[in-house]
């Protein structure tokens, strides 16, 4: 039977991970922004808007271990995973550019990366917010035991 110390260890395995998935995302963000100098549209923006303070907020829930970390970046990270969605289903072309709120500079239908022929910007937005979510709510049911 495992003790009480390795249940706070696994969970803050599980944050730990849900900090780098945040971490990488907002960094890869960066890179493409910054080093492939690929303007973000507005969509992208706003998932940034999300993003960008997780590494912070789940930082600070594992130094000293907080489970109230999980409780303040669960509705960020489902916040943006709703606009990754939206955007994700506006470049592949399920939602007509006519409903975008990108009516000014970039487009954001603009396709800058497409490996494998299928995995887009847009896509891999909404796989990060997807795997944090999953590890968030993973660490709340075991924090609820």
């Amino acid at each position: 039977m495992a003790d009480a110390s390795d249940s706070v260890d696994a969970n803050w395995a599980l944050l730990f991970v849900c900090w780098l998935l945040v971490t990488g995302a907002s960094l890869g963000s960066l890179f493409f922004s910054e080093v492939m100098e690929l303007p973000p549209c507005t969509l992208c923006w706003y998932q940034r808007i999300f993003m960008f303070p997780l590494p912070i907020v789940i930082f600070m829930g594992l130094f000293p271990f907080d489970t109230k970390a999980v409780r303040y970046a669960l509705p960020m990270a489902i916040a943006g995973w709703a606009v990754a969605a939206y955007h994700l289903l506006l470049h592949v072309g399920i939602i007509p550019e006519s409903v975008s709120p990108c009516s000014q500079g970039v487009s954001c239908k603009t396709k800058y990366l497409d490996l494998l022929g299928f995995v887009s910007i847009p896509l891999l937005s909404l796989l990060a917010f997807s795997a944090v979510i999953a590890l968030l709510i993973v660490l709340r049911k075991r924090l609820s035991r």
